[in-house]
């Protein structure tokens, strides 16, 4: 009998892989769903990066390999990205590195760092596919909390506890998913110091930092960041370029180019239509973001109400791309996700899905359109059928 790796046993189906498909079964029974758990832009990118893509199909060469580190002015786009909001300068030929997506990039990363048996610090709550790379290589979860009472940051205090001998990786997320805590760059600041003293490589996902922040915000803003540092970014939320699938990487020489070892090996260059296209998107000015954050801004309000009608708490500080809802009656986060879609044709996603330390939480996207989110709020307050 021909097995699969005793890697893949201990690695489960994503659950938005898992659960979409129960959705859509729904859907295909006549079931209303309106799906408010997936972070999946809905908003169209600007005409001129459409326009910049269907132009590009038709250039010379655009449908051969491209280089593994993508095109010089895609590399310089990304650059001046970090240049213009965050106030970062990158070295366009050592320091950054065109990805297909954030996510290749936690792979890559972790293929590049991590050694069998090797342990490796991850948020609870936090991005599952952090501990999805983790266990794919072998090596070992550590996971840390992140509570409400600590503002959603690590604890550095109780992470020198540790016993951090074996810990070579860190992953962090800020602005945060799924909290939408805002960064606190003192804590930050404290994190990169116990990076230092204990040679571990700090990596700070970094999809979210345009999407209703008032600061945009890079690790590499605090002192000390480039010496054991490296940032994951995203066309795909900010952007609302998610099918595109491009993402970048941005730290020191030496780290990027171990990244790069790995990249060369395993995929090819990304097409250069999409090259092209994202080139043309990281040139937005901040009147796009600010334009976009203005929906995202009224369909929160109705997210809020939608919170407040079950019973649920939010920060009204909170950033980012969804809304991350405490829940004060009995229920857990699975009974109260299972409810809303049972009975009320709405998909959310339980907190449970991010770690135990979000048994307590819900998580609702606003990558829905304010008349569905008007319809989710009349479903909640419609009396339940008996």
């Amino acid at each position: 009998m021909i097995s699969v790796s005793n890697r893949l046993q201990e690695t489960k189906e994503y659950y938005f892989s898992k659960k979409l498909r129960e959705v859509a079964q729904l859907k295909k029974q006549g079931k209303p769903i309106i799906n408010l758990g997936i972070g999946s832009p809905d908003l169209a990118p600007p005409d001129e990066v459409v326009e910049e893509l269907m132009k590009a199909t038709q250039a010379p060469g655009a449908y051969q390999y491209q280089a593994y580190k993508g095109l010089d002015e895609l590399r310089e786009a990304m650059c001046n990205f970090y240049s213009t909001h965050y106030g970062v300068t990158v070295d366009q030929d050592q320091e950054v590195l065109p990805l297909m997506g954030s996510k290749e990039g936690i792979a890559l990363i972790s293929m590049a760092f991590l050694n069998e048996g090797d342990q490796v610090l991850v948020p609870n709550p936090g991005y599952p596919t952090y501990q999805a790379a983790t266990k794919l290589l072998n090596a070992e979860l550590l996971y840390y909390d992140l509570v409400e009472a600590k503002s959603w940051h690590p604890d550095v205090e109780a992470l020198q506890k540790l016993d951090l001998s074996n810990v070579k990786v860190m992953w962090i997320n800020y602005p945060n998913m799924p909290t939408g805590e805002p960064v606190n760059s003192k804590k930050l600041q404290e994190l990169i110091q116990f990076a230092k003293s204990n040679d571990i490589l700090l990596v700070n996902d970094n999809p979210y930092s345009m999407v209703l922040t008032e600061d945009k915000f890079s690790i590499f803003q605090l002192e000390g960041a480039e010496e054991v540092c490296l940032e994951l970014n995203s066309l795909s939320k900010s952007f609302n370029l998610a099918g595109f699938r491009v993402g970048f990487l941005v730290g020191n020489s030496e780290f990027v180019s171990a990244v790069l070892k790995v990249k060369s090996n395993m995929d090819s260059g990304m097409f250069f239509p999409i090259q092209k296209a994202a080139t043309k998107a990281l040139k937005l000015n901040l009147d796009w973001f600010e334009a976009q954050n203005d929906v995202y801004k009224k369909r929160r309000a109705i997210v809020w109400d939608i919170c407040e009608s079950l019973d649920l708490s939010v920060n009204t500080d909170a950033v980012s791309l969804f809304v991350w809802a405490k829940i004060n009656s009995e229920h857990t986060a699975e009974e109260l996700a299972d409810e809303l879609l049972y009975d009320r044709d709405i998909f959310v996603t339980p907190g449970t899905v991010f770690g135990s330390n979000g048994a307590k939480y819900l998580r609702f996207s606003l990558c829905v359109s304010e008349e569905e989110l008007n319809v989710c709020k009349q479903r909640i307050l419609k009396p339940k059928a008996v």
